[in-house]
């Protein structure tokens, strides 16, 4: 993984106009210069005032006393108000992994604490983090809590598949968020679920959020991060890449466009569920109780219970209830007489008549009714005929670029290609196979 400020390449050539070496006046010159004896240097050094900067993050089972010793910081007035101050005691409540720094002087007491880590209120997760300082002033410890914007840096992860995609984005350093926001970036052309091979690669530009210019993560390990920026995955041998465009005609609002200004997002998300195993696709099956062939018109994902499902499309709920076989069971009505099913739900979150938006939650996984696993059966129709979803939701209809914002759009669709381009190379391969 690499950071980005930006980046280009520029080629010069020089032409031999210097004379020949050989024919130059060469001059020796002789300079004594005085040695400072080793004692004056370390009297220097002694009338100096070292400080030391160490960090780490903070662990479930920490305590002041366990911390301050991990961090090399012998100071007892220290640990004593980290236990008793109720702002510094919030280093150690909720989630661990925060960042702590602390400078200290020769003799291992501590003159400032530091903590960064994601903002208290929710609603700031995305945009704001947490600083907490501790600081000795007047022989007295003060702490002083805020709560600051995050930064945004620029960086770019590349990888090849071997054996799954998150292994390779774990080989690339790339967070988990960002592999998500890929895949659904080229849902409605990849079946991420199927369709994957080895040898199959990717190259991602996206915002990785800062707290003071340092990565800050979440209680799981992962870094904080924004939006993918742009990206190219080369799917057995061809090439999608996508970059972020706000349109200034639409209101600004921002969606994934192909970099020949074919939008990214339909009218149907290609999958209920955030990237998961496949159990079933659009076949024939030997039905798992009755054990005669059925044609299953519909796809099967292998999920853990609780796992939220999520409308693919904007539409009226029809019916949430109890069906049968299908256990607890979703149906949504969508426009131009298309229709979708949600079934074998743990719970149900929504209600008859209710209004929904695409990527609602409708729900969670279950293995209610005729299941013999947790999982999601998944069922698009049109006009009551069954019909393969992963088809659907690829030929559904797509968001459009105003007129007015085509220039700007093309513009930015070569910069995005001459970036991609850079990026490739630099990890040694190229990209966008002709």
């Amino acid at each position: 993984m690499i950071s980005l400020t930006g980046f280009g390449a520029t080629a010069f050539g020089i032409a031999p106009i210097a004379p020949d070496a050989a024919n130059l006046t060469r001059t020796v010159v002789s300079e004594s210069v005085p040695l400072v004896g080793i004692d004056a240097q370390l009297e220097q050094l002694a009338d100096s005032d070292m400080v030391l900067y160490r960090g780490d993050l903070t662990r479930r089972s920490d305590t002041a006393d366990s911390l301050l010793r991990r961090l090399n910081v012998d100071d007892a007035e220290l640990a004593q108000f980290l236990r008793t101050d109720p702002a510094a005691r919030k280093l150690f409540d909720g989630r661990p992994g925060k960042m702590v720094q602390v400078r200290t002087d020769a003799r291992g007491r501590a003159s400032e604490l530091v903590a960064r880590y994601p903002a208290e209120n929710p609603k700031q997760f995305n945009t704001h983090f947490t600083r907490l300082r501790v600081e000795r002033l007047a022989d007295s410890l003060q702490t002083r809590t805020e709560t600051v914007p995050l930064e945004s840096q620029v960086r770019l992860g590349s990888g090849t598949i071997s054996t799954s995609l998150f292994a390779a984005t774990d080989d690339a350093r790339i967070p988990d968020a960002i592999a998500i926001q890929m895949v659904e970036m080229f849902s409605t052309e990849i079946d991420f679920h199927r369709e994957l091979r080895a040898g199959d690669r990717f190259t991602v530009i996206y915002e990785a959020l800062t707290a003071d210019g340092e990565p800050i993560t979440w209680a799981s390990g992962d870094e904080m991060t924004g939006r993918v920026l742009a990206s190219e995955f080369v799917n057995r041998g061809k090439s999608h890449a996508a970059m972020w465009f706000a349109d200034p005609a639409g209101g600004g609002k921002g969606a994934y466009f192909g970099l020949d200004g074919q939008s990214k997002r339909h009218a149907f998300l290609g999958s209920p569920l955030a990237f998961s195993r496949i159990t079933s696709g659009f076949a024939m099956r030997m039905h798992p109780i009755l054990h005669t062939w059925r044609a299953h018109r519909g796809v099967d994902y292998g999920a853990p219970v609780g796992t939220p499902v999520r409308s693919v499309g904007d539409g009226v709920i029809e019916f949430a209830g109890w069906q049968n076989g299908y256990g607890n069971v979703v149906e949504i009505k969508h426009s131009n007489d298309r229709s979708t099913t949600y079934a074998h739900l743990s719970r149900i979150d929504v209600r008859k008549g209710q209004h929904i938006d695409q990527g609602a939650v409708l729900g969670a996984v279950g293995a209610t009714g005729w299941a013999t696993g947790p999982h999601l059966h998944f069922e698009f129709k049109v006009k009551g005929e069954q019909q393969n979803p992963l088809a659907m939701a690829k030929a559904s209809e797509a968001l459009t670029i105003s007129p007015a914002a085509r220039a700007q759009f093309n513009r930015l669709a070569l910069q995005v290609k001459d970036e991609l381009q850079v990026a490739a190379s630099m990890i040694g391969r190229t990209s966008f196979s002709e």
